[in-house]
């Protein structure tokens, strides 16, 4: 295909491919196979770049990326971060010090979004006054009142899990996130676990960057929750990744992705208990360690959109739909919109996702145990 304005200005290295190790279930069932065939090699690995709020320390933002980096199947090229369940400073801090815990300094970290594209405080601060209260605000006021949040990213304050040495790369999260696409065209599977304010930029900087991608997986698209709303825990029914950065939730659903996967309501289904979290510490590793120091009783949000992401045979039902986001003033801003085919406005370039609708709840906790009990050092990982 030709070289986009970006490639033409900057081209990007190929990261080394490593071999998955052949375990010892394939030598086995291959073993008959030796003697009148050539050695096979081991299916190339998922390459996934993971975008996030990573809100820390602990929680779903922070433990989102333990499906990634500790499944074999899966080489994680990076995580980008941008604000919204916290500023991104904090976020970025509490990130690379989560990695160094866990031995984990060889992903990149690229900072990314300290803003929404239109979205600010004092809009939000408005159209709660016009439209009701935003049950949860991230950076902005949390669960609380906005009256005294900054409209400005305030300087990194003391850290209770300790200040990070690990330093972020030299690009920014949007530049970071072309390079390695244009690097593994049509490999790079993204996950977006946050306000996709990075994914806008990309899009915009580089028109290419989302049909060079091999996908998008995300977490957010809440659908029909207003009586979740009402009968359950109303944080829960607000979709926060899309309502704080709607137009950058827009330009995103709206660019010519080859797939999109929605994680949308399905996400609630599973929480992180204090009865699980005791099955995660029965083996004391610095990671089990963090989880439990920082634990939070909140829904496995992230960690089950990036679990999809490592391994989509999870996924036990799911729906097709058109979908974009309200980006219009009013009290559903923000909201996602979704079409059948029959009556979706297809000229206005919305495309067409796969919603999860249930996956192998067991099989993802099962997993995430053992993952979450993972130690790179004991293993000798650099």
């Amino acid at each position: 295909m030709p070289l986009s304005p970006f490639q033409r200005r900057t081209r990007a290295g190929s990261r080394p491919r490593h071999l998955l190790p052949t375990t010892l279930r394939a030598f086995a069932l291959g073993a008959g196979l030796l003697a009148t065939q050539p050695a096979a090699h081991a299916a190339e690995p998922r390459l996934v770049i993971e975008d996030n709020d990573f809100l820390g320390p602990g929680g779903s933002d922070q433990q989102s990326v333990i499906p990634l980096l500790f499944n074999p199947a899966v080489k994680v090229l990076g995580f980008t971060v941008a604000t919204g369940d916290g500023w991104e400073n904090q976020e970025s801090a509490h990130l690379r010090r989560f990695l160094e815990i866990i031995g984990r300094t060889d992903v990149p970290v690229a900072d990314g979004a300290v803003y929404p594209l239109i979205n600010s405080v004092k809009l939000m601060r408005l159209r709660e006054k016009q439209f009701g209260t935003i049950p949860w605000k991230g950076a902005w006021g949390a669960l609380g009142p906005m009256d005294k949040v900054p409209s400005e990213q305030p300087p990194l304050p003391a850290m209770k899990d300790g200040a990070p040495t690990l330093k972020p790369t030299a690009e920014s999260a949007a530049l970071f996130l072309i390079q390695q696409v244009h690097a593994h065209p049509h490999q790079v599977t993204i996950v977006e676990a946050g306000p996709m304010t990075n994914l806008a930029l990309a899009i915009r900087i580089d028109p290419t960057f989302a049909a060079t991608a091999k996908e998008l997986i995300f977490m957010g698209g809440l659908l029909d929750t207003s009586m979740r709303a009402l009968t359950g825990n109303v944080d829960f029914a607000s979709d926060f990744n899309m309502i704080f950065d709607p137009e950058a939730a827009h330009i995103t659903l709206t660019a010519p992705w080859p797939s999109i996967t929605v994680v949308g309501n399905v996400s609630n289904d599973l929480m992180m208990t204090r009865d699980y979290l005791k099955h995660i510490q029965q083996k004391r590793t610095p990671m089990t360690d963090y989880i439990g120091t920082y634990y939070d009783p909140l829904p496995m949000w992230d960690e089950m959109a990036t679990a999809i992401a490592a391994d989509p045979s999870l996924i036990t039902a799911s729906l097709d739909a058109y979908m974009d986001i309200d980006i219009a003033n009013g009290p559903h801003y923000g909201h996602v919109v979704v079409w059948p085919d029959s009556t979706a406005p297809r000229e206005m370039d919305i495309r067409k996702v796969r919603i999860v609708q249930s996956i192998d709840a067991q099989r993802f906790l099962d997993t995430f145990l053992h993952e979450a009990q993972s130690d790179v050092r004991s293993a000798g990982h650099p």
